[in-house]
Parts: structure tokens; sequence; C-alpha cells
């Protein structure tokens, strides 16, 4: 076999000549590069499909970024490895630069796939697909965009490090520059802390309803930004709010109550007030047994107070749901049970009216009215 290959190299080398053989060797660079490239690929679509039998967030994440870069990296070694042998035969000066190209590329590649995996990992630790209990999807974004920050940071110095540049003088001048952008972005800045403070306080997370009393801001949470955070109002806007106005101002969290409130006053005539406290009694009783109603907290049905054209009683309690639509199905239907213990009990809901005294009987004059 060895005096095979032996004899047939002979050939190629007496067929091209020895001056023309390292066209023969990127030829067989190259087509290495492919075949390995070809292998990878088809490797790495095998573990996928293993992957993909798992619910594992790990190894799902890893197969998932690995594949395009891997494929990347095998093409940028082989290329440039073709390249330094085209360099040895070559008196450009280009050439000289490929290990550079070589190590840079790799930097670059890696960089990539740490980033992908960093991003497939955030998306698979908020989803309920991997955990049983997701994290936060807030908490996920804000680890995501940190972890991929130090991976470029850290890369960007190993590539000037590679470059020749001296890494503590750069270091040096960006904590020298730093104080000078500070000055000239500090809404910048203020911006960019005020979003780490949303992340690390976390008043609200995406897809959470907030609203503030301060400022003109209600609708749901869609993205948090470093500078920005976007909500989309109920009437479907985008409202682009920066980052530094939550430092400064009290939001509500609607998303997080534990119940709804239903806190009605309800009047009835004068004329019914024999029967307030049957009505009361009732209203209460029918809250009670209500499967909607959260009997745990607060219940009250009391007589409240002498209106001027009614005798007014309160109702006040908390449902099950915080949903909103759910709730004002429940509302409904407790305001419509309590038309119905009113009208069974003979009475009347009552509406504003006006009475009118006279001091003494009036007095026709009929010779006028003749006349």
């Amino acid at each position: 076999m060895e005096s095979a290959w032996k004899s047939s190299l002979k050939w190629i080398t007496d067929y091209a000549g020895r001056e023309n053989l390292w066209m023969i060797e990127v030829f067989f660079v190259v087509l290495a590069t492919l075949i390995a490239a070809f292998v990878a690929s088809r490797f790495v679509a095998k573990l996928n499909e293993k992957a993909k039998l798992t619910k594992n967030l790990w190894d799902d994440a890893l197969v998932e970024s690995v594949a395009r870069p891997v494929k990347w990296y095998i093409w940028v070694m082989g290329l440039t490895y073709a390249a330094t042998i085209v360099g040895q035969v070559s008196d450009s000066i280009l050439f000289n630069s490929i290990p550079t190209i070589r190590h840079i590329g790799g930097i670059i590649i890696v960089t990539w796939f740490i980033n992908g995996f960093i991003s497939r990992s955030e998306k698979n630790l908020s989803s309920g697909e991997y955990l049983r209990k997701p994290m936060d999807k807030t908490t996920a974004l804000a680890l995501g965009k940190l972890l991929r920050i130090s991976v470029i940071i850290t890369a960007i110095l190993i590539v000037l490090q590679s470059l020749g540049y001296s890494v503590s003088g750069v270091l040096a001048f960006g904590g020298i520059g730093g104080i000078a952008v500070g000055f000239a972005a500090k809404d910048l800045l203020a911006n960019f802390f005020g979003g780490l403070m949303v992340y690390l306080d976390r008043p609200f997370s995406v897809g959470d309803w907030v609203r503030s009393p301060d400022k003109n801001i209600e609708g749901t949470v869609e993205e948090i930004g470093w500078r920005l955070t976007r909500i989309r109002t109920f009437d479907k806007r985008p409202l682009y709010v920066p980052n530094s106005t939550f430092t400064q101002i009290s939001v509500e969290n609607p998303s997080r109550m534990t119940n709804r409130r239903i806190y009605e006053t309800v009047g009835i005539r004068y004329d019914d007030a024999a029967k307030m406290a049957d009505i009361v009694a009732k209203v209460k009783e029918m809250l009670l047994a209500h499967p909607e109603i959260d009997t745990n907290n607060t219940l009250i049905v009391n007589f409240n107070g002498f209106a001027s054209s009614s005798l007014d009683f309160f109702v006040y309690a908390f449902t099950k749901t915080t949903n909103w639509i759910e709730f004002h199905e429940i509302k409904q239907d407790v305001l419509l049970k309590i038309i119905n213990i009113i009208e069974g009990e003979g009475a009347e809901c009552a509406f504003p009216t006006s009475t009118l005294h006279v001091a003494e009987p009036l007095k026709i004059n009929m010779q006028a009215e003749s006349n």
C-alpha cells in the first residue's frame, strides 16, 4: 500500500512538475476542507435529531448554536492553511498576515458560538417546555445581555492584543475616556442604570400590565432594553419610555394583583326602608355562596347612608380571578343577582326624585277666570 502511494505521488510530481506541486497541495487542502465541513454538518445534524428526542435545555442549546460556527471554523482553518501554502511560493507581503487572520477568525467564530449558546439558553430557561418552573423572562433576558456583552468585550480585547495593541494601554485610555464620555452621555448612562435597576428590582416583567399615576403611561410591557422600555398601550400604539423615567415615578403593576375588587353602592327608595335589613342580609348570603367570590378576603354588605333620593347600602368583595374580562362577567352576575333580590323583596332601586310641598291649598279665583 505504501509503495503504491509513493508511486502515485511520484507520478503526480513527474506529471505536474515539482515547481507546481503547491497547486496540488492547495487542491487537496481545499478538498479536505470541503469533505470535513460536509462531515461535520452531517454529524451536527444527527446530534440535533438525537437532542430533540430529549428535553434538556443545555444540549439543545449547545447543538443548535454549534451548527453554523463549526462549519465556518473548518473553512477558515482550511482556507488560511491553503493560503499559507500559496504564501511559501509567493513574494507578496499580504501572506505574512495569514496567521493573524486565522487567529482573529477563530476568535470571532468562537465568540459567535458562545453568544449563540447564551441566546438559546436564555430562551430555553424562560420556556415551560424545558423547565417545570421556568426562569422569569426578564431575569433571563438581563443575564443573557450581561453575558453577551462580557463575551464581546473580552473578544475585542483579545483581538486587539493579537493585533499588537497593549490591552493595559487600551484599558487605561478607556478609563480616561470614560470620564469624558460620562459627562457627554449622562442621559444615556442614566437610562442604562435605570434599565439595570429594572432588571434587579423587577417591578415589572415582559408581558405585565403596568401604569403610572405620575405619568400618562399604561399598557403591556413588550420589551425592556438597556435604554428604552417598549409598552404597548391598549389602543395598540407603541410607547417608548426611557428607563431613567422609572427611577423617578411610581409604577403600578395590576398584573400582580391577587384579586379584583367589587365595590358598588346601591340605593333603594325611602318607601322601602323597612325592607333594607332583609335585602342586606340576602345580598351578603348570596355573595358568601357565590363560587367566584373569595370569601377569605374582606366581604362587607352594609346599610351605608341616607342619600338625597335613596337609602344606600354598599357591597365590598373580591373575586378569585384577576383576569379583567372574567372579572366583569362575575361583577355583572353579582349586580344582576342584587337586582333580583331587591325586586324579590318587593322593593325598587331608587332614582333621583323631587317632592313639592305646598304650605296652603291653592285658591282659584273663578270670577277672574270667567272674566
